[in-house]
């Protein structure tokens, strides 16, 4: 994200627009672009206010948030639930569609992790693997009585 100019640079560009030059000419003098001078001076005739406007995304947790307790519960109740399926259940109950990715982001800012072993597949079950032996077809566990 860029950094916002000076106030010092912003009350020239103002001044010298109010003395009589066009936007354009005094963004060219003060080596600003000419949509900065435009901008910023529709600023100022709106709201007489020299310091820059915020940056960066509104607080808060978006349209995922309300829905945090259902996801954690969810994720707790079903730890080996894929976020697709997830993103099915929250659009079934409440009708929200949103992305997996936008809700692999959530979990993760959530202390959810997705564990990879060195091959970097899943630790899943080991019938979710691609290449795994049937769960069915394995011997037993030996006892280690």
């Amino acid at each position: 994200m860029g950094k916002s100019y000076t106030s010092d640079l912003r009350r020239r560009v103002i001044d010298l627009v109010e003395a009589g030059q066009s936007r354009r000419k005094s963004a060219r003098h003060f080596g600003v672009s000419p949509s900065c001078a435009v901008k910023l001076m529709a600023r100022w005739q709106q709201t007489k206010r020299l310091d820059p406007a915020k940056q960066g995304r509104p607080c808060g947790g978006g349209k995922l948030e309300p829905h945090r307790g259902f996801h954690i519960g969810r994720v707790q109740a079903r730890p080996d639930i894929t976020i697709p399926e997830l993103a099915a259940e929250l659009e079934a109950q409440s009708g929200i569609t949103v992305s997996p990715a936008s809700l692999s982001r959530f979990l993760c800012k959530a202390g959810f992790t997705y564990k990879k072993n060195a091959d970097g597949l899943g630790t899943g079950a080991c019938r979710c693997r691609p290449g795994a032996a049937d769960v069915d077809s394995m011997p037993p566990a030996p006892d280690a009585a």
